[in-house]
């Protein structure tokens, strides 16, 4: 007969040990769930808040309008580019012309300037930051007058940047200022001092040889043409390094484009009634330190002496000494506030002021003539440019804007100078 086994007695101690245990067991891989899901969330929230999270936040807002970091990030890595291809360009004209010490230093200095830049992340980071709230005051603007850019701006810009022209290749506009020859009374020619004509003079014992010239067969010269197929290429070539070296792709190169295309609209409507002539006077001056100088120069003009040789013998004005003074034609934002009210008051050519305190000395001040003529080029971009930029500051201080200031944490330091070209000329 087999045995009857046993049965084993569960006492109420060992169900108590029992689920004690399994409660340990449970508190054990709750603990680590926790600490997998922690660990895992603090991985996901950190890509999260890298990749999806920051570049959507605002580094400024400008009238409720957000500059996302994305956006600023991508415009501060296309100045970078900017800067190190000034640098390149430089670098290799020092390769080319800096055999010289002087040129060499210059180019040397310009170097380490370019190079500054780039060294100084925030200093580009604010520069960028800046403009693009400058692009959105500029964009209000542009609304309310009905300024856009279109896709087509934006292909004709790109097409003339990489020289296509398949309507033909535009005529450059001339940036000399037409020449307005003053017509001069005997009285305001008496004050000029005229350019000696260099006559050369040939001994009668000289024979002169002129030699027959060789003809030389003109080559024949076939172009070649620029399809719409090869700027295709350029243009894809060009914004596929773009992409690769500081990550901004087609749209938001576009983006930029237009942004530019804009200003420059913005600005022509801005300074559309600024004129290309101003009233000018041309006159001749002497400078000196004195008081008592300057009224015994009034009492010499007064007694006949030659204002350009007094102007020799006393003027501090080194510049314009040899020449008796003359500093030619000058709009009164040319000149010394002071001495721009005193000469524009001038009423006849020879007419003389009184001494004049201005910034650097006192001026004496000769009348040779007094029209409105045409502005130079520099002067009426100058004049454009100024008025362009006091717009700006008007709208700005005007505006909302809240500048966030962790954008300096996240100021892009790439792309940077390459490795072939990282140190300036020696």
């Amino acid at each position: 007969m087999a045995k009857e086994s046993k049965q084993k007695i569960i006492t109420k101690k060992h169900l108590a040990r029992l689920e004690r245990e399994r409660r340990q067991t449970r508190n054990i891989l709750i603990a680590i769930i926790v600490v997998v899901v922690v660990v895992v969330g603090s991985i996901g929230y950190g890509i999260l808040d890298r990749l999806v999270l920051k570049p959507i936040q605002p580094v400024a807002t400008v009238n409720k309008v957000n500059i996302t970091t994305k956006d600023w990030q991508a415009r501060v890595r296309y100045a970078r580019q900017g800067i190190i291809q000034q640098y390149v360009q430089t670098y290799q004209m020092a390769q080319a012309f800096g055999s010289d010490p002087n040129t060499s230093q210059y180019f040397q200095n310009s170097l380490q300037q370019i190079a500054a830049q780039l060294d100084d992340p925030t200093t580009v980071g604010n520069q960028v930051l800046n403009t693009m709230i400058q692009d959105v005051l500029i964009k209000e603007e542009a609304t309310k007058r009905g300024i856009s850019i279109s896709t087509a701006d934006i292909d004709n810009t790109l097409k003339q940047d990489f020289g296509y022209f398949p309507n033909g290749t535009p005529t450059p506009t001339p940036e000399l200022p037409t020449l307005v020859v003053p017509t001069l009374n005997p009285t305001q020619l008496q004050m000029i001092t005229p350019t000696p004509t260099l006559t050369p003079t040939v001994p009668a014992t000289t024979t002169i040889t002129i030699p027959t010239p060789t003809q030389v067969p003109t080559p024949t010269l076939v172009p070649t043409p620029y399809t719409e197929q090869a700027y295709q290429v350029n243009l894809k070539q060009a914004l596929d390094n773009i992409n690769k070296n500081i990550q901004i792709d087609q749209a938001a190169f576009n983006q930029i484009v237009s942004a530019q295309l804009l200003r420059q609209k913005v600005m022509e409507a801005i300074t559309a009634d600024i004129s290309h002539t101003e009233d000018q006077v041309w006159t001749r001056q002497i400078v000196v330190t004195d008081t008592a100088t300057a009224d015994k120069i009034v009492q010499l003009l007064k007694s006949g002496q030659d204002f350009a040789k007094l102007a020799d013998q006393y003027t501090l004005d080194t510049a314009t000494k040899a020449n008796g003074g003359d500093i030619g034609w000058q709009t009164a934002s040319n000149l010394d506030p002071a001495v721009a009210k005193e000469a524009f008051a001038l009423k006849n050519p020879g007419d003389v002021s009184t001494p004049t305190v201005g910034t650097t000395g006192i001026y004496i001040i000769q009348l040779v003539s007094h029209e409105v003529r045409q502005l130079s080029t520099t002067d009426y971009n100058n004049r454009v440019q100024q008025k362009f930029t006091d717009w700006l500051t008007a709208q700005r201080s005007a505006a909302t804007v809240k500048i966030y200031d962790y954008w300096k944490d996240r100021v892009p330091t790439e792309p940077t100078l390459p490795a072939t070209s990282a140190q300036p000329t020696p």
